[in-house]
């Protein structure tokens, strides 16, 4: 498509272009509203898609949407590895330890009951489901993260360590339901499974993140004492730590995004100059943020009406009951018996952030070979429950925050001396 002698590829730069500077002129006053920049990313996005401008037409399956959804998804993992700044030990990964031990593999199989017994699909295509929607979003929910490195916040920490874990941890889940699909015998396959996919390949995320990030900055601290940092190239130590984490882990077969995370934690630990920490978070939120834009962008131009309206109803079913239902209640009873507030044990259950993790895991699995009826239906039930978990989340954050830091909350402003 031409207008006027321009190429689409042109307009597509003037209205992104637009828009940065409208979100950016406008951030202070948008960060006061009950309204989230992903849902004006959204909204922008289907004004730019067959039902706006038609100035993108991108297929669902298409591999530039997987990659993209990956770069973005490890840049935000490494970020939130940044910010844990707790001892590790069980204790003080207490909420995340439930979180994710207990609340994920209860939603998955709550997911996976749905989708079986409500909806019909086969058991191998509901787990799948049950996998895509597990994680919650790292990318999407700044707004309920940790707000800096020494933010003590028992809501922020969870929220923000149970993103950059179940985006990683939710994929034995994802092949289990991709081995079930392509063969039903669990005998030829289930052993293997246990081995390479849940032992080997998290055993191996851990491993791969610890090493290769005591690597780059043992070899950052011989580089600095020589001089030989250009300071206006240090902050692409992350961006090179984040890649070399993520591609080394995936050639032994190990779990990149868990590898990248654990890197994360590994380099705020271990790196000596707290001023460069903070720079390299800097870095990589904001890289985070630029690549969130063309995510939801993309997303929103996905968005037709007929297949919307032909799976709204198992859609609908399928959200509802796991943003008002299933997360909420499995929250609750996984927190049971600690010394969280109860505004807190509530939060745990609202703020489960659908978002771009899951558009990753879709687009893998489309790479996988998903496909035909079960394709169709888990796309459009994943993409639906994205945008109202965006809409939902989005304008909620502000104002549960708000209320929650002046009510609740004692320690998001809480600094190391």
């Amino acid at each position: 498509m031409e207008s006027i002698g321009v190429s689409t590829y042109i307009l597509d730069l003037l209205v992104i272009g637009l828009l940065l500077l409208a979100v950016t002129l406008g951030s202070g006053w948008i960060s006061r509203l009950p309204l989230s920049f992903a849902l004006i990313y959204l909204v922008v996005g289907i004004l730019l898609g067959p039902y706006g401008f038609s100035l993108i037409d991108l297929r669902p399956e298409a591999e530039f949407l997987e990659r993209l959804t990956e770069f973005v998804v490890i840049v935000s993992l490494f970020s939130c590895g940044l910010k844990m700044n707790r001892p590790l030990n069980a204790f003080s990964w207490n909420s995340t330890v439930r979180l994710i031990g207990l609340l994920m593999p209860l939603s998955i199989f709550a997911v996976a009951a749905i989708g079986h017994w409500l909806l019909g699909l086969g058991w191998g295509a509901a787990v799948l489901m049950g996998g895509i929607l597990a994680p919650t979003d790292p990318v999407l929910a700044s707004e309920v993260q940790l707000a800096h490195t020494e933010d003590q916040d028992e809501l922020r920490f969870g929220l923000t360590s149970e993103g950059g874990l179940n985006d990683a941890l939710a994929f034995p889940f994802v092949y289990f339901g991709l081995h079930w699909i392509k063969d039903e015998n669990l005998d030829n396959w289930f052993k293997q499974w246990v081995a390479v996919d849940l032992i080997w390949a998290i055993a191996a995320g851990v491993i791969m993140g610890i090493i290769v990030a005591k690597a780059v900055v043992w070899l950052g601290k011989r580089s600095q004492k020589r001089g030989a940092i250009d300071e206006s190239m240090e902050d692409f130590i992350a961006l090179g730590t984040i890649l070399l984490t993520y591609s080394l882990t995936e050639v032994v077969n190990g779990y990149g995004f868990l590898a990248v995370f654990v890197a994360g934690i590994m380099v705020r630990r271990d790196y000596p100059d707290r001023e460069k920490k903070a720079s390299q978070l800097e870095f990589t939120e904001r890289v985070e943020r630029l690549m969130e834009i063309g995510t939801i962008l993309l997303l929103g131009t996905l968005i037709r009406v007929e297949p919307v309206l032909r799976f709204a109803g198992p859609a609908l079913l399928v959200a509802g009951l796991l943003i008002f239902v299933i997360r909420p209640l499995g929250a609750w009873v996984c927190t049971v018996g600690n010394r969280f507030h109860p505004t807190t044990r509530l939060l745990f259950g609202w703020f489960g952030i659908r978002g771009v993790g899951s558009l990753y895991y879709l687009s893998y699995a489309y790479g996988e070979g998903l496909e035909n009826q079960a394709g169709e239906i888990i796309g459009w039930i994943t993409y639906i429950t994205i945008i109202i978990s965006v809409v939902l989340h989005g304008v909620s954050a502000t104002p549960m925050m708000n209320w929650y830091e002046k009510n609740v909350g004692e320690s998001r402003l809480k600094k190391a001396d």
